[in-house]
This record gives structure tokens, sequence and C-alpha cells, in this order.
């Protein structure tokens, strides 16, 4: 008479199943496993192309860029500090993660709506003339 699998090793191949199998929620299953998070110097927009107000999400530089105010631009992670789950847009003065409900101020990068208590990381950027880069 043969044994089954125990329940560690059905245990360990689903969770191996799931970890390759990847969230296709967030991501695009075509693209490659590998993330850019952006390099130094890289170009990420033109300013006119930053909303007064509101923001713009670079999902593949995993960065955000804010104008709260016209001429000021912020930059902040685009990764929720509270899960880790990419925010979604940015509305009425806030980053929002869809994920839980989390918001972040676009000034500063502050919570104002929890789950998350801590801020989004602030990233640095040159604006030169039209255009907004990494630095």
């Amino acid at each position: 008479m043969t044994q089954g699998p125990t329940r560690r090793t059905v245990l360990l191949a689903t969770g191996a199943a799931a970890l390759t199998a990847g969230c296709s929620e967030y991501g695009d299953e075509s693209s490659s496993s590998e993330v850019s998070v952006g390099t130094p110097g890289q170009e990420l927009a033109a300013t006119a192309d930053i909303p007064v107000g509101g923001g713009t999400i670079f999902k593949d530089q995993q960065v955000v860029v804010t104008q709260p105010q016209e001429g000021e631009f912020k930059a902040f992670t685009s990764i929720c500090t509270h899960q880790q789950c990419p925010v979604a847009n940015v509305t009425g003065g806030t980053i929002n993660c869809t994920c839980h409900g989390s918001k972040f101020s676009i000034t500063d990068g502050s919570v104002t709506k929890r789950p998350a208590t801590q801020p989004l990381a602030e990233k640095k950027i040159t604006v030169t003339g039209n255009s907004i880069r990494l630095a």
C-alpha cells in the first residue's frame, strides 16, 4: 500500500504554486518579473503632464509625482506603506491606495486616512525647464 503526500508536502506545493502564479491584480502577467524603480537622471515627465492639485503615478519607476501648487513638484514612492500595494490614483488632494483605503497627502506624503500609519517615502526629483527627472 502506498502512502499519499503528507500535509506538509501539500502545503509547501500549494504555497510554491501561489508564488509562481503571482498576483495578476496589480501586475501585467506578460511583463518581466524584474521591477524597474527608476534610475537617477531618468526623465519622468514634462511639468505640463502633472496636474495642479493632483499627480501622476509612474508604475514602472514606482514613483508618484504631485503638484500641490502651481510650479511646486513633489515625488514619493508609489508603494503603500500599509501592505505594499501600489497606489491606484491621485484625486482630491490625496494619493490613494484602493487595496485597503489608505490615503496620503500630495504635499508631504503624510497619512490622511488609515489603515497606513507611515507616510510615503519622499523621492528626490529635479525640475529643469519643463522636464521632471529622478535625482
